[in-house]
């Protein structure tokens, strides 16, 4: 098929070169570059089992167990639901029987999908990537256009390496000036979602630009591409530069030597031409940013921590009126109490949003030398073994467990729950994964949205605080 001619996107880029062919209905099969598997997948293999069929391309597709397993321990025994433990044993059967790479339990580079799948090389600019989980979103930090797939669409990828899609519209959301001190990827895309709404973004590809993006840490980014799913996005994306080069290279499955050259060669003409068309511009002073907090029950409630719970009486019209007094009737909140005076009960350091090396850095420097509040439970939970180690070796474990916060192993944990770790009804949770529905960290929880930092500040306050007035800035 021939290119479209004129300036084009980053996605039109990678869209185009993983085309295979289109039917009249303007479905289009695209060829999957890298198909990423976790332990909820076991289904997709009977389907493929029942049709007589095995994988089409066995060495494009890598697996790890993140949803189900334990992170108490790392022995599957300690997965206490045997359903659960079923989950993480057939996907090791599964993958073993037809040659699939798995990071499985014990492996040195296990651990949650979208923080593997980077870490170790395996996301690459240009590539089309999928796994059955809304937020492989992530993986587009490094150039890559990725999304996620239902079981079904699993199952085709597993048998054909392809998948039919339809083109989605593209939006470019371009975030300028200097973040100010302690604000972060994540408070970021809880600002973009504050403005944009949670189906801002619907039916679209965003495209993360301006100065404030490229001045983002790669761990940033992926922060950030993490929530465009949040924001009603089909994916989220960050041109790849220099920072993401330097974060691929020398990784386990990135290019080596030569074929090292040629990849940087090839990526650098990804990013979007000059005089490229969007369908949807949006624009945000970075400057203006400020460290982040959720109210509601979706991502699109967020404030500023300097704000009060806003009164539903301020909604423009009667739904919204309605709906806001349902979510703070569930959160337990009054109108007009400052996000300062909102006391805590648990806090969740972890999940695909903010488990990397950096999050836990963040929140360490909140934590050293301080403890946490009498009556708050509070869990870090690096997102890979690698991740892990690293913290280890670099003490922030010890600085974690002297200030009173539980030191757990890799794994979702209380992102989603179905592992077990989960808070009890009406317990109030400062959490930094990437969803607050009712319900989300256990029946009857109550899940703010926050950076690391944000979230070690109120642990060791009792309540939501201004982390720049702990640390500085």
């Amino acid at each position: 098929m021939s290119e479209p001619s004129g300036p084009r996107t980053l996605f039109e880029k990678i869209w185009s070169r993983h085309r295979v062919t289109e039917r009249e209905d303007g479905q289009t099969l695209l060829y999957v570059g890298r198909h990423l598997l976790h332990d909820g997948g076991a289904t997709a293999f009977d389907v493929l089992r029942q049709r007589g069929l095995k994988p089409r391309a066995p060495d494009r597709i890598f697996a790890t167990p993140d949803h189900y397993v334990s992170t108490a321990g790392r022995k599957l025994a300690e997965i206490e639901d045997p359903r659960h433990r079923e989950m993480v044993e057939k996907l090791a059967r599964n993958t073993a029987e037809h040659g699939i790479r798995m990071f499985g339990l014990g492996d040195p580079n296990q651990g949650i999908v979208h923080v593997m799948g980077p870490e170790t090389g395996l996301s690459q600019p240009g590539l089309l990537i999928v796994c059955g989980d809304s937020h492989t979103s992530t993986h587009g930090a490094v150039g890559a256009l990725a999304f996620g797939i239902g079981s079904t669409e699993v199952a085709h990828v597993l048998a054909t390496q392809t998948l039919w899609q339809r083109k989605p519209k593209t939006m470019r959301i371009t975030v300028d000036g200097t973040l100010g001190p302690q604000v972060t990827g994540k408070d970021v895309i809880l600002a973009i979602i504050a403005r944009i709404g949670a189906a801002g973004a619907t039916g679209h590809v965003i495209e993360y630009a301006g100065s404030a993006i490229r001045g983002l840490s790669m761990e940033g980014r992926l922060t950030l591409c993490n929530m465009s799913i949040e924001a009603g996005g089909r994916a989220g994306m960050v041109a790849p530069d220099e920072t993401t080069y330097a974060y691929l290279h020398g990784r386990p499955y990135a290019p080596q030597g030569a074929e090292w050259d040629q990849a940087v060669m090839h990526w650098r003409e990804l990013p979007s031409d000059a005089g490229a068309v969007f369908d949807t511009e949006v624009s945000l002073d970075g400057s203006a940013i400020q460290p982040m907090v959720t109210w509601g029950n979706s991502p699109e409630d967020a404030l500023p921590i300097d704000a009060a719970v806003p009164d539903p009486e301020s909604a423009a019209d009667a739904e919204r009126r309605a709906q806001m007094r349902r979510m703070l009737d569930y959160m337990g909140l009054v109108p007009g109490t400052p996000l300062t005076d909102i006391a805590i009960d648990r806090v969740f350091i972890g999940s695909c949003t903010n488990s990397r090396i950096e999050d836990l850095r963040a929140a360490a420097a909140v934590a050293d030398g301080r403890k946490v509040a009498e009556g708050v439970l509070a869990w870090v939970v690096p997102g890979s073994e690698p991740v892990k180690r690293q913290a280890e070796a670099e003490g922030l474990h010890e600085v974690f467990r002297r200030a009173g916060f539980e030191w757990r192993e890799p794994g979702c944990s209380m992102c989603l729950g179905t592992n077990g770790d989960i808070a009890r009804p009406g317990q109030r949770v400062a959490s930094t994964s990437n969803r607050n529905f009712m319900g989300r960290q256990g029946p009857g929880a109550r899940t703010h949205l926050l950076s690391p930092a944000m979230a070690a500040a109120a642990a060791v306050t009792g309540r939501f605080a201004d982390v720049r007035r702990l640390v500085g800035g």
